[in-house]
């Protein structure tokens, strides 16, 4: 506990730092979120439809705080640190890809969507080697909103509700891995937060 506090106050100082700097806003509200159209809503489910998303991703170090520096490495990135020396604009949310889980191997990612207008051609070099390009193909998400702060226990829960609601429905997951998505700075008071969890599903023309 000692460990994940001291991880996301250090978290919290970084966003401070580049919020002073200029670099982030103080809410959510202002960002660019990464683009889909709802299918089917049910009360905080969705069913959501996502165009290709270019993103750019690094891979996180265990446990459930900041403390191995991965969103620095991607803001970094977007504030010039590339082979281009381009700026880019801060979207929402912030994703977080694979199981939640502490086991060194589980190799989740942290990344930052790019801007709907940047093209895949248009996503410059990173400098550093630990940041990835990737392209997200379009499909079809099953999505779980929830409110709360972040941790381990609480993204093994939030996964578990979209879960039992696809298997409810009948519906067939695509992709067991689950992405995670935080929309706003961790001094939001955790009433108002708004974090997602995602599964990709089978196209129910494909299926």
């Amino acid at each position: 506990m000692k460990t994940q506090w001291i991880a996301l106050s250090s978290a919290a100082l970084l966003v401070v730092i580049l919020v002073a700097a200029g670099g982030c806003q103080v809410t959510r509200a202002g960002y660019e979120t990464a683009p889909y159209q709802v299918m089917e809503s049910d009360g905080a489910f969705q069913i959501r439809e996502y165009p290709t998303l270019q993103w750019v991703e690094t891979t996180m170090g265990s446990g459930s705080g900041d403390s191995d520096g991965s969103f620095g490495r991607l803001f970094g990135f977007i504030t010039g640190r590339n082979q281009s020396q381009q700026k880019i604009a801060m979207t929402t949310p912030v994703y977080m890809a694979g199981a939640p889980t502490n086991a060194p191997s589980s190799q989740r990612v942290m990344a930052f969507v790019m801007p709907k207008n940047m093209a895949a051609t248009s996503v410059p070099m990173p400098n550093d080697g630990a940041l990835r390009r990737r392209e997200v193909p379009a499909g079809r998400f099953a999505v779980y909103r929830f409110r709360g702060g972040r941790s381990l226990e609480r993204e093994v829960a939030v996964l578990g509700e979209l879960q039992s609601w696809l298997k409810g429905r009948g519906i067939s997951v695509a992709d067991a891995l689950p992405v995670y998505g935080y929309f706003d700075p961790p001094w939001t008071p955790s009433v108002f937060r708004r974090n997602e969890v995602m599964l990709r599903i089978q196209d129910p023309a494909v299926r």
